[in-house]
């Protein structure tokens, strides 16, 4: 019962979204993180007629080569293994014969490729997977027909979500997932619609959505892609850019709350040694902090800061780099075509090698080429997640060591772990939430993408797990709001402790709002309560903060 209220609430927020936001654009270019969490959280879709026209001819180009005698993987031929059994010889008329053998390979492939595990996809992923594989097709290096396009569309407008499970891909595209958004265009299946979970039959008919008959390589176009990690990708990366922002706020501020040392963020500073990641940081900090009484004189201010604090720019601007490089891997992920075999536009043979030249096709005005790939290998901002991974462990590492050092008087010349006269322990007992969350980044800052072992017949023998590493890099996020925020709330306890001693003293003009708006959702401590709330408040509160 209270799944389905759950699901019930999710859909009429799309439906709030759908009815006043403006389409989503998709032209198989210009796919972002921003565009696949707007998709993901209810907002409808529309598509370019350039984008319809590249399908149009990718699709020409695929027929036209399977008709002129080319063998091409899961069209005429098998998959996997089976690339040695023909299946539907199409050289020459595209004859019923030939259409209804095409049509049927389809279906059975759809069928043998559905096997996940785990629960299903939430909504809002499974959105951001069917907009991130569309996005894909508009490249124009798929060969689908045009009507898997517009199903695609009428899914996620009309808010008909396959039920597609969470767990089953090794990361050389994530075939076992996928195929059940294969099957729901099939009307089989089940599906999210109206707020329940029901049979993709029952609530097309409901929509006015016609089940599809699949051909030519309808099929593998849909399984065959790493549409699900990269939609999680794209999920992560947007949940990280705000993640990068508010935590230099929540330094800034934690700064403000130990008296600390702004020396190691000078301009002078960074000119000595000026890694960009670094650089970008410190400058953005020492503007948040502008007009902060840290640029003041202080004779108890000391020196040297413990290093979670001086090193902060440092650590804080290596995840900065991490994303920009991601960012830039994903936008060629997403804007570009995964496909095997991929299908090109307009392009003709400037050689005569036989292995090359073969690929080709030129006829009735048709040009183009069919070619076999690798293109379903994510290995290029795969490991670079993992490294990013790492990064997040350290960040959250720092976070941790910043929370001790204000809970502890020696560092802030405050009271024990920042009580007040009413209280019995204050923050004493609160240092290990932090210190568990850390352990658990810590842990999955592993490497996952290493593992694997041979499938499909010892043919798929080497894999990434893309899936498991970018849900762990999400993880590993949300621990870091935890972690943040409950550092936030130490720095708003020790800043309130110094304003009682200081009632003059000056916080920076974005730090003291960014005091005033958290004071809105977590009190000061005064006497001693449970803190459960206020932990999850905090969190909630960094990652829905306007900066």
């Amino acid at each position: 019962m209270k799944k389905s209220i759950i699901v019930t609430t999710s859909l009429i927020a799309f439906a709030m979204i759908n009815a006043f936001a403006a389409p989503v654009v998709l032209d198989g270019q210009d796919m972002t993180s921003d565009k696949i969490m707007q998709i993901a959280n209810g907002e409808d879709i529309k598509i370019t007629n350039l984008a319809m026209e590249r399908v149009r001819n990718s699709h020409n180009v695929l027929i036209k080569a399977a008709t002129t005698g080319h063998k091409i993987y899961g069209l005429t031929v098998g998959v996997g293994l089976n690339k040695d059994q023909k299946m539907v010889n199409t050289k020459g008329t595209l004859t019923k014969e030939v259409v209804k053998a095409s049509t049927e390979f389809n279906k059975g492939l759809i069928h043998a490729h559905c096997g996940g595990v785990g629960a299903d996809l939430p909504i809002k992923e499974a959105r951001a997977v069917m907009a991130t594989r569309l996005n894909n097709m508009l490249f124009g290096g798929t060969g689908v027909q045009e009507k898997v396009i517009n199903m695609y569309k009428q899914f996620l407008n009309n808010n008909i979500i396959p039920a597609i499970p969470s767990k089953g891909s090794m990361g050389e595209a994530d075939i076992t997932i996928l195929g059940h958004i294969g099957l729901a265009m099939l009307g089989e299946g089940d599906v999210y619609y109206k707020g329940k979970k029901m049979s993709a039959k029952v609530a097309m008919a409901d929509a006015g959505v016609k089940k599809i008959s699949l051909f030519g390589k309808d099929a593998l176009s849909i399984i065959s892609s790493n549409a699900y990690s990269g939609a999680l990708a794209g999920l992560a990366l947007a949940e990280m850019k705000q993640l990068t922002k508010i935590s230099k706020y929540v330094y800034a501020l934690s700064l403000e709350a130990v008296n600390g040392n702004i020396a190691p963020m000078h301009e002078v500073t960074r000119k000595l040694r000026p890694f960009p990641g670094f650089v970008g940081a410190a400058t953005k900090i020492t503007k948040i902090l502008e007009g902060s009484y840290l640029w003041e004189k202080d004779s108890s201010r000391a020196l040297q800061d413990p290093l979670s604090y001086r090193d902060a720019a440092y650590i804080l601007g290596t995840l900065d780099t991490s994303i920009s490089k991601l960012d830039k891997l994903m936008n060629i992920q997403w804007n570009s075509s995964d496909d095997n075999p991929g299908v090109a536009i307009g392009v003709e043979s400037t050689t005569n090698r036989f292995q090359e030249k073969k690929v080709y096709v030129n006829a009735d005005g048709i040009k183009g080429a069919v070619v076999p790939t690798a293109n379903f290998e994510p290995m290029p901002w795969v490991v670079e997640f993992e490294a990013n991974a790492i990064v997040l462990a350290h960040n959250s590492i720092a976070s941790t060591q910043r929370i001790n050092k204000l809970d502890d008087p020696k560092f802030t010349k405050l009271s024990r772990f920042l009580g007040t006269a009413k209280t019995v322990h204050a923050f004493g007992a609160m240092q290990k939430p932090f210190t568990a969350l850390t352990a658990e980044n810590i842990n999955l800052a592993s490497p996952l993408s290493l593992i694997s072992a041979p499938a499909a017949g010892n043919i798929e023998d080497i894999a990434t797990n893309a899936p498991g590493v970018i849900t762990k890099t999400r993880t590993q996020i949300e621990n870091l709001y935890h972690i943040l925020g409950m550092e936030l709330i130490h720095a708003a306890q020790a800043i309130d402790l110094r304003k009682q001693k200081n009632p003059n003293l000056k916080l920076s003009i974005k730090t003291e709002k960014l005091f005033t708006d958290f004071r809105k959702v977590v009190d000061f401590l005064e006497i001693d309560r449970p803190l459960t709330n206020d932990f999850r408040n905090a969190a909630k509160f960094l990652k829905t903060y306007n900066l």
